[in-house]
């Protein structure tokens, strides 16, 4: 049987990690062309001898040389311009982009230039440019598959588009959920971190307990499924087993199930259309699971939410200002410079003072995300 010809970019983290291991399960239908990843030289010394790539880019030159000295039969390239040529090789039939950040968005789109499928695990490359990218898909005609768990769970929902009248975007609500406004205002770093579901990264588990994440999730759902922000619901959701939902016209609720794993959505996306024997086959279990709640969220609580669907809504570079307003404030809560509510009013600030700019080139894109994260980062060190 012929194998897949697959690579990952950001195979060092979280979710990068996981399609190592799914990868390895199905090793009879996948090979590993490029890897990538950031400074994590031991872990990534460890996937290239466990999945012999012929191409590997680390952050720096620096590391590249080391590695380059060690594994003689690859070739290491480094920094974006690395990243780029992995998604210039057409031997790829699909690259999982898994990096964070900004710095997903060139190699998507250099990727989908050359026709290559796309599994994303990216959240920026849609918020910051998710015009631009469905339209050159659908020209290319490449496939967009998504990663998150929440847009997983709508894609094998819906068999036709036409059929579905709205989206339902669960939210496990974060570590605080069930606390006050002060406790959030009043929260630690490690408090923050300690989500009640989900093993993360930094960023994306601060994004959670603001319930940013959701918000960009939003956006994201209105680019990949093309759906009016105003038929995009959240409902929170906190034993995280419901993992999105779809509404058809006539009424009926398709929802797609599951303990929560990145397994599933990282090997369906990876295996498509097919579905085949992973990892956590046979893993649920209607008994064990026993009880599902739902809530609608305290947007009091989390104004992140509300300041995404806005965002959204506004189209043109206020997605732009979102994200990159957003990530900073992020940065500097980790870096304990600014408090977890601070998130918010930092993002509200630069979004209220923002001047659109409707329908925005990569270029464009490029340099009000700079922009933006200028302003920022001078707001916190008055």
């Amino acid at each position: 049987m012929k194998k897949k010809k697959i690579s990952i970019l950001g195979s060092t983290g979280s979710i990068g990690t996981q399609a190592v291991e799914v990868i390895s399960k199905l090793s009879e239908d996948f090979e590993v062309v490029s890897l990538s990843a950031g400074d994590n030289i031991e872990k990534i010394r460890q996937q290239i001898q466990q999945l012999a790539p012929k191409n590997v880019c680390v952050k720096s030159q620096t590391n590249a040389q080391i590695l380059q000295k060690e594994f003689k039969n690859i070739n290491v390239l480094y920094g974006d311009f690395g990243l780029e040529e992995i998604c210039a090789d057409k031997e790829n039939e699909m690259i999982l982009v898994a990096v964070s950040g900004k710095v997903g968005l060139k190699p998507t789109l250099k990727a989908i230039d050359n026709g290559i499928d796309i599994a994303l695990a990216n959240k920026e490359t849609l918020v910051m440019a998710g015009d631009i990218v469905i339209k050159r898909a659908k020209e290319k005609q490449v496939l967009i598959l998504p990663v998150d768990s929440e847009h997983s769970a709508i894609h094998q929902c819906i068999r036709n588009r036409e059929d579905i009248k709205r989206l339902i975007i669960t939210a496990s609500g974060g570590p605080f959920r069930t606390k006050s406004i002060d406790d959030i205002k009043n929260a630690t770093v490690e408090e923050t971190l300690h989500h009640p579901k989900w093993n993360m990264g930094k960023k994306i588990t601060i994004d959670s307990a603001t319930l940013m994440n959701k918000g960009l999730e939003v956006i994201e759902a209105h680019h990949l499924f093309d759906m009016d922000y105003q038929n995009i619901k959240v409902v929170v959701h906190p034993q995280s087993i419901v993992h999105s939902a779809v509404e058809c016209y006539d009424g009926s609720v398709i929802a797609q199930l599951g303990f929560p794993s990145m397994h599933i959505p990282i090997q369906y996306a990876l295996t498509y259309p097919k579905r085949l024997e992973g990892i956590k086959t046979d893993s649920f279990d209607f008994a064990k699971a026993a009880r599902l709640d739902f809530e609608e969220p305290d947007l009091e609580k989390f104004p992140c939410l509300n300041l995404a669907y806005e965002a959204g809504k506004a189209g043109g570079t206020y997605t732009v200002c979102l994200n990159a307003a957003n990530e900073e404030a992020v940065f500097a809560f980790l870096d304990g410079k600014i408090s977890l509510w601070q998130i918010y009013e930092i993002t509200r600030k630069m979004i209220d003072s923002h001047v659109n700019i409707p329908s925005p080139d990569i270029e464009t894109i490029i340099e009000q995300d700079k922009t933006t994260r200028e302003k920022v980062k001078k707001l916190i060190n008055q």
